[in-house]
């Protein structure tokens, strides 16, 4: 019996290249380029890393009737992972092993993880259901560190428990961060944080999440089967894999992060700090009595007050943060619930569906408190030197717009102000403003939560 053609079907397929797989979140992402090769921009710099130490390391198996660690490190930044040597039944282990990337923008953090070998030959868990133990990580924003200077410190490793937060031990990192071009780099600055089809085009929140969920799936079986390998409960602690799941803790962090940033203004009006009260009363005066002063005195108070938190600026990289992070006093049902799986446990059809829908619904509002804390933590970020070269930008900057606004008719600058905030959509561009783009590049303290 001959088959008969009934028809054909004509299919287009594209694979577009412009937009950019999140595998890891947005606010520490170690590589914000396009997947097209093409499209990627030169370096503008090196990040040299030193995995140099651990000390005080906890016991975390049994072998042989004793308790021992088997510890390596992994290291992330951009698409290359590495791993270090596994140093065998040593609560001190030293690796001593350096690594560099190219750097393609300053606006990135780079992972650094220790784990326990449990699939050695000898251990009394060296099976093949054996799962690598956490032992802590520590993230690191290169926008935070000055350029070719080497940041050598210890940081602690803290893993979170059903019953806690605990100190697993500390490591000693060596970093450098040298720069080819300081103009380039600064240039990156005023550019969008994601490639044009993002704004273009933009994606959904659910192909988003869509998208990362497959990306992660997709590294996790690449890496299985690199030599020597790193399993999927590595790569997905390494990534955050859970990171947007509902957390009381993390939800309670983030209000905090929000009223931290809301307190400074707060203890203005309530003279905490009688200094700042007198100077904001005086600002306030001369705004009222002379209100052609308004935006040149602003911004030259911006310029003094960035310029007198230069005493204070950071001396070295940030780390996780317990009390930042609501780790130190979470309690017990609130990490038993964070830990639960997804969908829940429980054993109710009815609070199994409610719980489900719950969960999922304050992951949202969680995302959005998140991002408002980020907001005002880039602010703060602006005015006291975490981001030593955006810092260096703004105070230029404020100056020279103090100067520009001194010297040119405030109903001028009104004027052209409101042309421009009032332009008719055939006049306003697609892509974000040089401003915007500038403010998303700042460091929040996201990089700090647990």
């Amino acid at each position: 019996m001959e088959t008969e053609f009934a028809g054909k079907i004509y299919m287009g397929i594209c694979l577009e290249g412009g937009y950019h797989v999140f595998y890891e979140s947005t606010h520490y992402s170690s590589d914000l380029r396009p997947t097209a090769e093409k499209l990627w921009k030169p370096s503008i710099g090196v990040l040299h890393l030193g995995i140099l130490n651990a000390r005080g390391l906890m016991p975390m198996k049994v072998k042989d009737g004793r308790q021992t660690t088997d510890a390596y490190c992994v290291a992330k930044y951009g698409q290359e992972w590495v791993r270090t040597r596994t140093i065998i039944d040593s609560f001190s282990p030293k690796w001593n092993q350096r690594y560099t990337w190219k750097v393609f923008d300053p606006c990135s953090v780079i992972t650094v993880g220790v784990f326990d070998n449990c699939h050695l030959t000898g251990g009394d868990n060296a099976n093949g259901a054996a799962r690598d133990s956490r032992i802590g990580k520590v993230r690191i924003r290169l926008s935070t560190l000055e350029t070719d200077r080497e940041y050598t410190h210890s940081y602690p490793l803290l893993v979170l428990h059903p019953n806690g937060v605990k100190k697993m031990g500390e490591i000693q990192l060596a970093v450098r961060f040298t720069c080819s071009s300081l103009l380039n780099m600064m240039h990156m600055y005023l550019q969008p944080l994601l490639p044009k089809m993002h704004y273009i085009h933009p994606l959904t929140v659910i192909q988003l999440d869509s998208l990362r969920h497959e990306a992660t799936q997709i590294v996790s079986m690449r890496l299985s089967r690199a030599e020597p390998p790193l399993r999927k409960e590595i790569v997905e602690y390494m990534l955050d894999a859970g990171s947007h799941m509902w957390s009381m803790r993390r939800s309670k962090a983030k209000f905090f992060r929000i009223m931290a940033v809301l307190g400074g203004i707060i203890a203005v009006g309530r003279w905490k700090n009688p200094v700042t009260t007198v100077l904001t009363l005086i600002l306030f005066f001369i705004l009222v009595m002379c209100p052609e002063l308004i935006l040149p005195t602003i911004f030259l108070y911006l310029f003094l007050i960035v310029v007198w938190y230069y005493r204070w600026r950071p001396r070295g990289p940030t780390h996780l943060d317990t009390r930042l992070s609501q780790a130190d006093s979470a309690h017990s049902d609130e990490l038993d619930e964070e830990f639960d799986v997804f969908p829940t446990s429980k054993p109710a059809d009815t609070v199994r569906w409610r719980y489900d829908r719950l969960r999922s619904m304050a992951g949202r509002i969680q995302t959005v408190v998140g991002d408002l804390a980020i907001q005002g933590e880039r602010l703060q970020s602006l005015l006291s030197w975490r981001d030593p070269r955006a810092t260096a930008l703004f105070v230029i900057f404020c100056l020279v717009v103090a100067i520009v606004l001194y010297v040119t008719r405030f109903q001028i600058v009104a004027l052209l102000t409101g042309f421009y905030v009032l332009r008719r959509a055939r006049f306003r561009h697609k892509l974000p403003s040089v401003p915007l783009n500038f403010f998303r590049r700042l460091p929040a303290r996201t990089d700090s939560m647990l």
